[in-house]
């Protein structure tokens, strides 16, 4: 996780004592941001904590793993999720937009991030949807509706 530590930063959140008492400890503001720094020094974003999928005690970064999907010439868009599994606790799970007139299945999908990832990287199940939802305000992906709706019994 991404801390940071300033007397220019904030001292917290405006009437909201107890996620201020979260989010700062010892002077360090936790940034719910994950990242890594490369060998020259350099910060990567990897995604948020609350996105992180924990399966079979390993950590999955779901960017990582939408990064290698997107390099697939007939995906537009694509988020990864983590979902509820009995064995594993969680399992990665891609939920994809094709490109117009394009097509791919679940198995070109698995065998391309064989090619770049680590097995248990790879999504373990891949979807097809017309649209992924969107949050209006902002238009990124509404990953919170899609972890509940896959989270349930499978897509609507």
């Amino acid at each position: 996780e991404i801390v940071i530590k300033s007397d220019g930063w904030m001292s917290g959140y405006w009437n909201k004592p107890e996620l201020t008492q979260e989010a700062f400890r010892d002077g360090w503001y936790h940034t719910s941001d994950v990242g890594m720094f490369d060998e020259d020094g350099y910060l990567y974003l990897q995604g948020r904590k609350d996105t992180l999928i924990k399966s079979g005690g390993l950590f999955v970064a779901p960017r990582e793993v939408e990064d290698v999907i997107l390099q697939h010439p007939a995906v537009a868009e694509v988020a990864v999720i983590g979902v509820r599994d009995d064995a594993w606790g969680q399992v990665v799970k891609a939920v994809i937009v094709l490109k117009k007139g394009q097509q791919a299945t679940e198995r070109e999908v698995k065998e391309h991030c064989r090619q770049h990832l680590p097995g248990y990287q790879v999504p373990k199940s891949v979807d097809f949807i017309d649209k992924l939802p969107k949050d209006p305000a902002y238009g990124k992906i509404a990953l919170q509706e899609l972890m509940k709706r896959y989270n349930r019994q499978g897509p609507e």
